[in-house]
């Protein structure tokens, strides 16, 4: 069983629901988000999260905008309003290279039809987000179907964070490929990642993967050199949230040394993202912006988060001293020489490097 993230509900008047992902996997909630504040909060505060999620969530917040917007308000000013919201919305997860494209692709539409009424602009923006979600639905499906030639029949698969169905508006990217090497028969054992400092491969993937019935084994991050030395991973696959033109790639922190480990150990290591996770316009991964976030999150076990009773202790337990320094990047960068290879829906992109990148979007 698929997730569903987030889904529109209604027309040009409706809001968007998504799976509160902050209390997962202890309660299954579904917020809605009915202004562009409350989908902003719930970007940063990770209810919704994962690249291609948050870009179509991105779109959804141009509609929100608009919904504030009086008839009598000029085109101009809308759209100024339409900008200033977006830009907005764009401002809550920087690294993430789909939320940037997703809102550039929507002021886009909207400049197209400046000339129209107010009522048909709104219905324009509409349905061009509706097309940035269906369009990543397929394009999840098509990664995940170029993927799953890698996956052979006994292996041990090694992935870090969540991109699953909770990181996107389909079936996920890295985890796409899980999915239908599933659907052909194949046989395996996944290992998770806990994802520190929130747990994103113990709370999501895990669930994920426990529904859809994958046979799934949840490691601390500090294990994986030693499973990697006794035999157990044959080969590393994770998601991206931005990749540079040269082929390196930022996703959740922990990611570069996952690469580094594999490629000391002879093991393939596969980043799997859409076209949409692609910045050709940033050349290098020393250019990629990276988030840094609330020391909070290191400093308190499981703080912010929701915890069943009898763990709710731990749900506020400080483990690291007051007056302690914190570093707390979100993302780290993997560079284009330690990946085997990054799959898209347009394809597999072999050795990354500049060239192959460029030459795969211009096939």
């Amino acid at each position: 069983m698929v997730v569903k993230t987030l889904k529109w509900a209604g027309g040009i008047d409706g809001c968007l629901e998504i799976i509160d992902q902050r209390k997962l996997p202890g309660e299954y909630k579904i917020i809605r988000c009915a202004s562009v504040k409350q989908l902003y909060d719930a970007i940063k505060t990770l209810a919704v999260r994962g690249a291609p999620a948050i870009g179509v969530a991105g779109g959804y917040g141009a509609v929100l905008s608009l919904q504030g917007i009086s008839a009598k308000t000029s085109l101009k000013q809308s759209l100024a309003i339409l900008k200033r919201d977006c830009e907005y919305l764009a401002s809550s997860r920087p690294t993430a290279a789909n939320l940037r494209w997703a809102i550039e692709r929507i002021i886009k539409c909207a400049g197209k039809n400046a000339g129209k009424t107010i009522y048909e602009l709104r219905k324009a923006v509409l349905k061009e987000a509706n097309d940035i979600c269906r369009e990543d639905i397929e394009m999840c499906r098509k990664i995940g179907a170029n993927g799953a030639r890698f996956i052979k029949n006994g292996m041990g698969i090694l992935t870090h964070c969540n991109a699953g169905a909770l990181a996107t508006a389909g079936q996920g990217t890295a985890v796409s490929v899980l999915y239908e090497a599933k659907k052909r028969g194949k046989k395996f054992r996944v290992y998770v990642d806990e994802t520190r400092p929130l747990l994103q491969g113990a709370r999501l993937t895990a669930w994920e993967l426990k529904r859809a019935r994958i046979d799934t084994t949840v490691i601390c991050d500090n294990m994986a050199a030693a499973l990697m030395r006794d035999g157990k991973i044959d080969m590393v696959i994770t998601g991206a949230d931005r990749i540079a033109a040269n082929g390196d790639a930022a996703n959740k922190t922990g990611t570069y040394g996952l690469s580094v480990l594999a490629k000391a150990h002879g093991i393939p290591f596969y980043i799997a993202a859409p076209s949409s996770t692609f910045d050709l316009k940033t050349k290098t991964g020393k250019d990629i912006p990276i988030e840094q976030r609330s020391s909070d999150e290191i400093r308190f076990l499981w703080h912010g988060l929701p915890a069943r009773e009898n763990t709710a202790k731990m749900a506020v337990l400080q483990i690291v001293p007051d007056g302690v320094d914190i570093y707390n990047p979100a993302f780290d960068v993997t560079p284009a020489q330690n990946i085997t290879a990054i799959i898209t829906e347009r394809g597999v992109i072999e050795k990354p490097n500049g060239h192959r990148v460029k030459k795969h979007f211009t096939l």
